[in-house]
């Protein structure tokens, strides 16, 4: 299944500039990790925000939960998640045009 997350992250202002960096270290880390398991599909970033807009792919909403939870900054996070399926326009464009069905 498709999700499209949005993800706004939160870190407590307290954090230590010095923690702020390894967390996001890790995060990328992690995150890099996820796109070589094919379930971090694309990643955007929002304009003047610690924020994004991400596509992932997992078999179930407990699995993509599991992923999401694995992220460094989980506990920091606000994330909204929007399964997805395909679009019949898009699936007749993709016939006519001789492409093979998407995702």
């Amino acid at each position: 299944m498709l999700f499209m997350l949005r993800i706004d992250v939160t870190l407590p202002p307290e954090m230590a500039q010095a923690e702020k960096d390894r967390l996001r270290e890790r995060e990328n880390a992690r995150a890099l990790e996820l796109i070589g398991e094919g379930v971090l599909l694309r990643i955007w970033r929002i304009v003047g925000r610690v924020a994004n807009f991400s596509l992932w792919e997992a078999p179930t909403l407990e699995a993509l939960h599991d992923k999401i939870g694995s992220m460094p900054m989980f506990p920091y996070m606000k994330i909204d998640v929007t399964p997805l399926i395909n679009h019949p326009v898009t699936e007749a464009a993709d016939a006519r045009n001789g492409r093979p069905p998407r995702r």
